[in-house]
């Protein structure tokens, strides 16, 4: 296959059909109509074999995190996603490879509405860009700057089970329960974007963000970005029967507070209106967990049932040292 022919066959048509696309795959640009009155939300991620999935991954799996990652970008602005770029730089044209690369992020697309609209192909080291574009009534986005002193600091869903997961894939960990095991790799291979549940807390979350570099590494953006301090109970933090399953009391600790690659929200709410959120989480099948708050100051305090506590991990950054390898 040429370039021609390997766009042709895979991604020509991925995705969502969507009738806001004047112009799609196969000119210089997109076209693409944005409702009136709404606000256009934008995001970018790029993945690179070796520092975002370990090499050998399943070609399904990265499809679908490629495109998950930025899913999770939108869901922390509560927005709509509409249309997705894809820059895929390839060591080859594999068609095996191909084949499984473009259902997984084609079935994840088609799944929250998604038409891939435009991107570029190029041969190299395998790396995985995505942009996507959504958009939310003017107005209405959610940001890391919005709360205030006394608001409660919740996650969504469970944390560090793909921390797990990735230790499971790299071979650094091993399991006797293999029902857990298949759960917390399902949970590194194919992440859940919260794209419903960041829609429904437009309007009574007052700031969010993704939780895609471990807990102890966003916690602190999203706390300056509004110019406070926050207190987490650690003990509080939702972990899953499966996580339990792959170690002791420490280790899963670490894998809750440093592994970002859940892809989880991090939410801030008025205490007043926790409950009514937690109902909209309910309501998607989805656990809302209230972890701390936030409070005056810059402080950052973190404890274990009333004592003061050390995290032994920190957040992901590509260029220091890092709690885990492989993160976005």
């Amino acid at each position: 296959m040429d370039e021609f022919e390997l766009i042709g066959r895979y991604f020509a048509h991925m995705g969502a059909a969507r009738a806001d696309v004047d112009l799609g795959v196969g000119d210089d640009a997109a076209l693409l109509r944005v409702p009136e009155s709404t606000d256009l939300v934008a995001a970018v991620d790029t993945i690179v074999e070796g520092r975002h999935f370990p090499a050998g991954a399943a070609a399904r799996s990265i499809g679908h995190r490629a495109l998950a990652v930025n899913l999770s970008d939108i869901a922390a602005m509560g927005a709509e996603p509409a249309w997705a770029t894809l820059a895929l730089t390839l060591p080859r044209a594999d068609k095996e490879w191909l084949d499984g690369f473009a259902r997984g992020f084609g079935d994840l697309a088609c799944a929250h509405g998604v038409a891939l609209v435009g991107g570029d192909t190029t041969a190299g080291p395998l790396t995985i860009s995505v942009q996507i574009l959504g958009h939310v009534p003017r107005g209405s986005a959610l940001t890391r700057g919005g709360a205030k002193a006394g608001d409660v600091l919740a996650v969504t869903g469970t944390l560090g089970d793909a921390g797990a997961g990735l230790a499971l894939a790299t071979g650094a960990l091993e399991m006797r329960d293999p029902a857990a095991a298949r759960e917390l790799l399902q949970r590194f291979e194919y992440p859940t974007p919260r794209v419903e549940f960041g829609i429904a807390a437009r309007g009574i979350a007052s700031a969010a963000m993704d939780i895609s570099d471990g807990l102890v590494g966003d916690l602190p953006k999203l706390a300056a970005a509004c110019g406070l301090g926050a207190t987490v109970e650690v003990e509080r933090l939702p972990m899953s029967r499966a996580l339990h399953a792959a170690g002791d009391e420490e280790k899963t600790r670490a894998w809750a507070l440093g592994a970002g690659d859940d892809y989880e929200l991090l939410i801030a709410v008025p205490p007043e209106r926790f409950s009514e959120l937690a109902t909209r989480a309910g309501q998607l099948n989805l656990t809302l967990t209230a972890i701390g708050a936030l409070h005056r100051g810059n402080a950052l305090k973190w404890t274990l049932h009333g004592a003061e506590f050390t995290p032994s991990v920190q957040g992901f950054d590509h260029f220091r040292r890092a709690s885990t390898q492989i993160t976005v």
